[in-house]
């Protein structure tokens, strides 16, 4: 076998450069996963299942939302982060997985930030107080009196531990003295399933998952959990504004890769859903869902992501919230 020269030795890498250029143009080559950390029914799996078909368009490859339910979200973003970096897995992370949770339970065996960068900011989700019909209240003020007068308290559905749900639920309980016992589910549409039917009166829920039966009077909106009302619903009044003091907890979605993920690849696709949520029927899509566009690019994702963790942690270590 003839030996290479030194020469060509050290030009090796430059002659392979190109070739992973065009592969990397000529992703995507197979069908690409979206995975969802929770069961089906919740924000997360909602938006990522608008958003498949815009880019099955796009590439010309399936877009397969796949959900892994578990650990308050932990269980499918570890999936996403011990994944292999070849652009074809993805996670649709919330608030709730990317930050509430590794910081509520911060023994995951990476840190988040590092370990799955982003590949677009995609929506505001807001956050609500809602009740079963049969609990008979309205608003807040009523709730506050409700609960009170109930001997054992009251349970609250969440879409898991660690949540930006559970969270909500345990600063309202902190902010109001309120006897409440949190009851998590796999994701906010096992949540709504046992609120619609009654086997918990109370739940602390994204608007998009809540709104539908809202809006057949399955069950009632009190409030949304942010600091003003959201445009989306603007009828719906705020927590605070019924008299809660220093309350505000949001939620969002994004989409995040396993670390060492080609760049081309991550802003070919952040660039694919940008466009896509530039669409008029597909942003107006989010609006009916009480969903907000907010596309941001890579780079303004991990900054957005890390100042969220210095806004929560003395949010979370001053409500005292633990693993469950």
């Amino acid at each position: 076998m003839p030996r290479l020269s030194r020469r060509t030795a050290l030009a090796a890498p430059a002659l392979l450069l190109p070739l992973r250029v065009r592969a990397q143009e000529g992703w995507p080559s197979r069908p690409v996963t979206l995975l969802v950390p929770y069961a089906p029914g919740g924000s997360n799996d909602v938006v990522a299942r608008l958003l498949a078909p815009q880019l099955e368009r796009r590439f010309g490859q399936p877009f397969i939302v796949e959900n892994r339910p578990g650990g308050g979200g932990s269980v499918g973003m570890g999936l996403v982060a011990r994944a292999r970096p070849d652009g074809q897995t993805f996670l649709v992370s919330s608030a709730s997985n990317h930050v509430f949770h590794p910081l509520i339970a911060p023994d995951l065996g990476y840190d988040v930030r590092e370990a799955l960068p982003g590949v677009a900011m995609l929506v505001d989700v807001p956050n609500v107080v809602a009740a079963h019909p049969s609990l008979g209240v309205r608003t807040i003020p009523e709730l506050i009196a409700r609960v009170k007068a109930m001997p054992q308290g009251i349970s609250f559905a969440s879409s898991g531990v660690g949540t930006s749900n559970h969270l909500a639920g345990e600063l309202f309980r902190l902010r109001t003295g309120l006897d409440m016992t949190h009851v998590p589910y796999r994701g906010g549409g096992p949540a709504l399933t046992d609120l619609l039917g009654g086997t918990v009166q109370l739940g602390f829920m994204n608007l998009p998952t809540a709104l539908p039966a809202a809006r057949e009077g399955r069950l009632r909106i009190l409030a949304v959990c942010t600091a003003e009302r959201v445009a989306i619903q603007p009828d719906i009044p705020t927590v605070a504004e019924q008299g809660v003091a220093d309350y505000a907890v949001r939620s969002w979605i994004g989409l995040f890769a396993p670390r060492g993920t080609p760049r081309p690849v991550i802003e070919r696709l952040s660039e694919a859903l940008r466009e896509a949520m530039e669409q008029p029927g597909l942003k107006q899509r989010f609006v009916e869902l009480g969903s907000e566009p907010i596309w941001m690019d890579p780079a303004e994702t991990d900054r957005f992501v890390r100042a969220e963790y210095e806004r929560w942690g003395p949010v979370v270590r001053a409500a005292g919230v633990k693993p469950e």
